[in-house]
């Protein structure tokens, strides 16, 4: 799946003078990988080219990381003891935030385990076979057996696997494990894809800037949540922002630019013929004053809410929000609305995997086509809409203080993936997470996201299911099964995840 902020954008937003985009939170520390490959010193003088052939898969190894991933550290094959260590500071010097193992034949645990001991970061051990199968007729024939046990151990790659488990285990090293062929085979290549993704995913979480504007709503008690709780399991700074500064920034903002930014509008949605000109511009105003604070703080996502009763610039500046955050959730900057913090850590992420991630709670339930009608007011994740997202206007927000513009729009029909971060009764997070389709039908036109989706236990069970973990009535959804992909991030997070 291709990135949103490359061809699944709709074109009209490359025009967005976003200051953020996708992934960016974390573009000055870059995701760094480590590489290395193993083997036994003794070998090399016993066995003649089997080190040269080694080296070679390794290389191998390491361009197919390239291509998912510029920045590889590739140490070589580690054989002694005296190569481990200095490899061990390497890849602490080097900040690495994943290691790769690449078993290439039997080495001794003595010369593996210090190498990861220092880095102390997650690491893959890749037990990839050279090829399918031996050619045992050819093999058998050989006549040299010397050259015989070469070319075995140069195909030794399962053999000590066991041994570097159980002495990871007893060292309290983190390690998974992908087996499979160095050639030819697209499920192990994809799985160390997803590794590589994921890993991306955390190096994002860990360097984005969130910020949270105003307030809970009020009574909503699901939703609450301890700040150092999200930075102690996704890292990450959080902005507490004030909605005076949001409204001091619509005051600079110009007559051009706010027609400019109205322009923008009937590029990038289908603005109904009843939405006023007047409420075109003064979310036109919210939306170029929102850029400007996505700009101030650096902000990779957004979590906001507030009444703003009694003070009409604030007031004013609340309700005219949704089209501007529509335009920087698209951008690689999620917001969630209510103060929703935990989903827009959810959103953050779904995104980040190039999914979307828009914001979205139940709606209905279609018990004739068994599917279930989600979506919410606020913003969406119009980069991820089937056909253009409608602008229509509301005499008022449900629930909420004003009236003004809001967006209604379907995820675009086929796979999807929800995932809500889950707080349980011991206080820790876990990610909660299905896999549905999205479903064309029709929908409630009511000026808010929502779509159908069909799920493969069906509507009924789904969500007995979901809401048994205790998740906030709000979650993400973006398009794609990325499930296994999010068990990984999980991993290395070391959050639990849970695929209903």
């Amino acid at each position: 799946m291709k990135p949103l902020s490359a061809e699944g954008k709709p074109r009209a937003l490359d025009n967005i003078p976003a200051q953020q985009p996708a992934g960016a939170a974390g573009a000055g520390f870059p995701l760094k990988i480590g590489l290395f490959g193993i083997g036994l010193e003794a070998y090399w003088d016993q066995f003649e080219g089997l080190q040269e052939r080694l080296e070679g898969y390794l290389s191998i190894v390491q361009n197919k990381l390239l291509v998912m991933h510029p920045q590889v550290l590739n140490l070589g094959l580690i054989d002694n003891a005296a190569k481990a260590f200095a490899a061990s500071h390497q890849f602490r010097r080097a900040d690495v935030d994943l290691i790769f193992l690449y078993v290439t034949t039997y080495a001794l645990s003595s010369t593996i385990l210090p190498v990861v001991q220092r880095a102390k970061v997650p690491v893959i051990i890749l037990n990839l076979s050279p090829e399918a199968a031996f050619d045992y007729a050819a093999f058998n024939k050989m006549t040299d057996r010397a050259k015989m046990t070469g070319e075995w151990l140069a195909s030794c790659t399962a053999c000590p696997v066991p041994e570097i488990a159980c002495v990871f285990n007893r060292a309290g090293i983190k390690f998974y494990q992908v087996t499979g062929m160095l050639h030819q085979d697209e499920e192990c290549w994809t799985e160390i894809r997803d590794w590589v993704e994921a890993a991306k995913v955390a190096n994002i979480m860990a360097h984005n800037r969130l910020g949270c504007m105003g307030h809970y709503y009020s009574g909503m008690l699901d939703i609450y949540t301890d700040l150092t709780r999200q930075y102690t399991h996704f890292g990450g700074h959080i902005e507490l922002i004030e909605v005076e500064e949001l409204a001091a920034l619509r005051h600079q903002v110009s007559g051009p630019e706010r027609q400019e930014r109205v322009k923008l509008f009937y590029e990038v949605f289908d603005i109904q013929p009843d939405c006023p000109l007047d409420e075109l511009q003064r979310a036109a105003r919210t939306s170029v004053a929102l850029d400007r604070l996505v700009a101030q703080y650096q902000l990779g996502s957004l979590a906001y809410y507030y009444k703003g009763t009694g003070n009409f610039d604030n007031e004013d500046t609340i309700s005219s929000i949704i089209l501007g955050n529509s335009l920087i959730t698209a951008n690689g900057v999620p917001v969630a609305g209510e103060y929703e913090i935990k989903n827009a850590q959810a959103m953050k992420i779904m995104d980040s995997f190039g999914a979307g991630g828009s914001f979205t709670e139940y709606y209905a339930m279609d018990f004739k086509d068994d599917v279930v009608l989600m979506g919410h007011d606020g913003p969406g994740h119009i980069a991820i809409a089937e056909g253009k997202t409608k602008v229509r206007p509301l005499q008022v927000y449900h629930g909420k203080v004003g009236k003004g513009l809001s967006v209604e729009m379907s995820v675009k029909n086929g796979p999807v993936t929800m995932l809500s971060v889950v707080e349980n009764v011991q206080g820790k997070l876990f990610l909660l997470v299905a896999e549905a389709e999205s479903v064309p039908g029709p929908i409630l036109e009511i000026g808010n996201t929502n779509s159908r989706y069909r799920f493969p236990m069906g509507a009924r069970k789904f969500v007995q299911t979901w809401n048994s973990y205790g998740p906030a009535h709000h979650w993400a959804v973006g398009t794609g099964h990325i499930a296994n992909k999010l068990k990984k991030l999980g991993a290395l997070l070391n959050i639990e995840v849970i695929q209903v």
